[in-house]
């Protein structure tokens, strides 16, 4: 009943848009109803075999790569890196196994590359390459005969995106998916320690920020500064965090040497202007991974790859303003921005009926795409 209230819905919403095709808008609102069923059943768990998910070790340039590939039961139309999130499981974190699942009954190919640091709540500069080579593989693998995407959430689209200016991969990519991503990553460690984000170079705004994502920042730094104590030291209070953000850590941060001293300083200034050179006075290893993961840095207009980007008003771990940045630093063009009123940054599935409509819309681009139509 609820599938059939919402196949109306986004019928009378969409099919008036010009080239808009009834039958993928139908498969659209499937693919839809199957994200937001998990692992419960849907109309498109019932009308498509499962798909068939098995491991893969792949070589780069002289690199082993491992990772699982979802083949659909029926010919794949196009091939998608999908870059796992943030998580223990890894790979094996069943939220992304569904989302995999989904889009393989949606006809795409997909590839999960297994990135080891992300199982240990870790995101760096060393997952550029790794996607990047998931990405080699799968251009080789097909010959360029279907489209192939790189589809990432949250932190992972940082990496997913600088991806693309590695050697070879620019031209072997036709779109990126990126649902709650940034562009500015000075900007989201403004907003993850202070509250403070703005579009441009407007007024300054305030939000209570999820406390979760700078604590990721300092597990994924810490092993980046010189000093053996302060390495342990912040791993300790960052494990202690991410299991309980209420947990206390000052006696741990009392016996901070000065490189630690630094991190400690930037978590716990509350002046968004300080920020740059709070991010100045860090170790240099961390400073230098920082660099490499801003996409700012980078010359993104030059980048003939469509972007879908995805990002809910009211996203407490990365501002809406980073996808609005994000799109005006592409090519005119190249970037469609779907603002969600709502979107839960780690499983992310709209509520509203108009937020669905907008997600929608975003998943029937993704299939145009798949099968070849629309914008180039």
């Amino acid at each position: 009943m609820r599938l059939r209230f919402l196949r109306r819905l986004c019928v009378a919403a969409l099919v008036l848009a010009a080239g808009c095709s009834p039958t993928r808008l139908d498969e659209a609102v499937k693919v839809l109803a199957d994200i937001d069923a998990g692992w419960g059943p849907s109309a498109l768990k019932a009308e498509t075999a499962a798909p068939r998910r098995r491991p893969v070790s792949y070589t780069i340039e002289g690199r082993a790569r491992h990772g699982d590939l979802y083949a659909p039961a029926e010919p794949a139309g196009a091939a998608m890196v999908l870059v796992p999130g943030v998580a223990r499981q890894g790979t094996d974190d069943p939220r992304l196994v569904a989302f995999a699942n989904t889009l393989a009954r949606a006809r795409f190919e997909v590839l999960v590359p297994d990135l080891g640091g992300l199982r240990d709540l870790k995101v760096g500069a060393q997952d550029i390459h790794a996607i990047a080579d998931a990405c080699l593989y799968l251009a080789r693998l097909d010959d360029g005969r279907r489209p192939l995407g790189v589809t990432a959430i949250s932190y992972a689209a940082g990496p997913a995106v600088a991806a693309l200016f590695e050697p070879g991969v620019e031209e072997g990519v036709d779109f990126a998916l990126a649902i709650g991503g940034y562009h500015d990553l000075e900007a989201v460690l403004t907003f993850f320690t202070t509250g403070y984000h703005r579009e441009a170079l407007g007024p300054w705004r305030h939000r209570r920020p999820n406390a979760y994502g700078k604590w990721m920042f300092v597990r994924s730094n810490a092993g980046r500064l010189e000093s053996r104590r302060d390495r342990v030291l912040l791993s300790a209070m960052a494990g202690r965090k991410l299991d309980d953000l209420s947990a206390d850590v000052s006696d741990l941060a009392a016996d901070l040497g000065q490189e630690g001293r630094a991190v400690w300083a930037l978590l716990e200034n509350r002046d968004p202007d300080r920020v740059p050179a709070l991010i100045a006075a860090l170790s240099p290893g961390v400073v230098e991974d920082i660099r490499r993961l801003d996409l700012k840095r980078r010359d993104l207009a030059r980048l003939g790859v469509r972007f879908i980007l995805v990002h809910g008003h009211d996203d407490p771990i990365i501002p809406v303003t980073e996808s609005i940045g994000l799109a005006a630093a592409l090519a005119p063009g190249r970037a469609e921005l779907f603002i969600l009123d709502s979107l839960d940054h780690v499983d992310p599935k709209p509520t509203g009926l108009a937020d669905k409509i907008r997600l929608l819309r975003a998943i029937y681009t993704v299939l145009e795409i798949r099968d070849g139509v629309g914008k180039p």
